[in-house]
């Protein structure tokens, strides 16, 4: 797995994440100054390990990401969606009131900004394909089958 990076706001919300240094994260938050402050990342780095290592299904970081009310709602919705399982993107719509908005959940979900800890790597196509992921369909297999949800062979 390649090396994974956070940034935080002043308030230490995780702003944004990203499989990769500091230049894939800096892609991510364009316009933003990031320093790099080991101390206040602390939290995320060891809840980050802790998922990898195994001993963590669900983060208790605090969440800041910069999107609309519909991203949000969309967001809010992938946190729900447990370790170990996956949703389609017509049934997150659906679990927000919007049924018919299946392709606005799919925009909303390819640019969520806090990739891993918001799980956007559970969302799938209706017919269990993989679709997409901002970082490679490689990495979102090795998400899925870390945490069981992909056990067979890909659709």
């Amino acid at each position: 797995m390649r090396p994974f990076s956070a940034a935080v706001n002043e308030n230490n919300a995780v702003v944004a994440t990203a499989f990769g240094t500091s230049d894939a994260l800096r892609k991510r938050v364009k316009g933003c100054h990031l320093l790099v402050d080991v101390e206040r990342l602390a939290k995320v780095k060891r809840q980050v390990e802790e998922y990898f290592w195994g001993k963590r299904r669900c983060f208790t970081l605090k969440l800041a990401p910069a999107g609309t009310p519909f991203q949000h709602s969309v967001w809010d919705a992938l946190v729900e969606i447990p370790y170990g399982e996956t949703a389609s993107y017509m049934q997150i719509a659906k679990s927000i009131g919007r049924p018919k908005a299946a392709r606005a959940v799919g925009r909303a979900n390819g640019t969520n900004p806090i990739c891993l800890i918001v799980p956007c790597h559970r969302v799938i196509g209706a017919d269990g394909s993989l679709t997409g992921f901002a970082f490679g369909e490689k990495i979102k297999e090795k998400l899925l089958r870390h945490e069981g949800a992909l056990t067979t062979g890909l659709v």
